[in-house]
C-alpha cells in the first residue's frame, strides 16, 4: 500500500511538471556567432530605444556561454546579472523563460527547483534552419516589455 501511493505522488509530480519540462524542444544546432548576435542585439537595442526603455541585452550560445551583451546607459545595475540568467535559462532549457513564469503564475512552484530556471519572461531561444542556436536575455523593464524586446530580435533571425 505505501508502494502505491509512493507511485501515485511520482506520478502526480510527473505530470504536475510534464508541460513545463517533458516537452523536448528543438534540438540543438550550431553555435550563434558574434557577428550575428550583434545584429541582433542591435535590432532589441532599436526596439528598447523606440520602446524608450533602458534594458541590458544577453546573447549566450547553446551552453548557456555568453557570446554577446551590451546596455543602455543608466539601465539598473541588477539587470545585467538577470539578463544573462535569462538567456542561460532559455538556452539550457531549450524554451522561453515565459513558459515558467506562466508556469509559476499558475501554481507550480515546484519548478523553483530546476536549477538555472527563470521564472520570468524575457528570455528566447534563439532558433535558426529548426536548431537552437543559443538564446537572448532582455532586463530592465517589465517582463512583458522585456519578452517583446526579444521578440524584435528572434523575428528577425536570418
Amino acid at each position: 500500500m505505501i508502494l502505491f501511493r509512493c507511485l501515485i505522488v511520482i506520478a502526480g509530480m510527473i505530470g504536475f511538471l510534464n508541460p513545463v519540462i517533458a516537452a523536448p524542444a528543438v534540438s540543438y544546432g550550431p553555435d550563434i556567432g558574434l557577428e550575428r548576435a550583434r545584429q541582433l542585439a542591435a535590432v532589441a537595442a532599436a526596439e528598447a530605444q523606440r520602446m524608450h526603455l533602458r534594458v541590458a541585452i544577453a546573447i549566450v550560445d547553446t551552453a548557456g556561454h555568453l557570446v554577446y551583451f551590451e546596455k543602455a546607459d543608466d539601465t539598473q545595475t541588477a539587470s545585467v546579472e538577470v539578463a544573462i540568467a535569462k538567456a542561460r535559462s532559455a538556452s539550457n532549457f531549450r524554451r522561453s523563460t515565459k513558459v515558467f513564469e506562466d508556469a509559476l503564475n499558475s501554481g507550480r512552484t515546484s519548478l523553483l527547483g530546476l536549477p538555472g530556471a527563470v521564472a520570468v519572461e524575457g528570455g528566447v531561444p534563439l532558433v535558426h534552419m529548426g536548431k537552437v542556436i543559443g538564446a537572448i536575455g532582455i532586463s530592465g523593464a517589465s517582463s512583458v516589455e522585456d519578452g517583446l524586446i526579444a521578440a524584435a530580435a528572434v523575428n528577425n533571425i536570418k
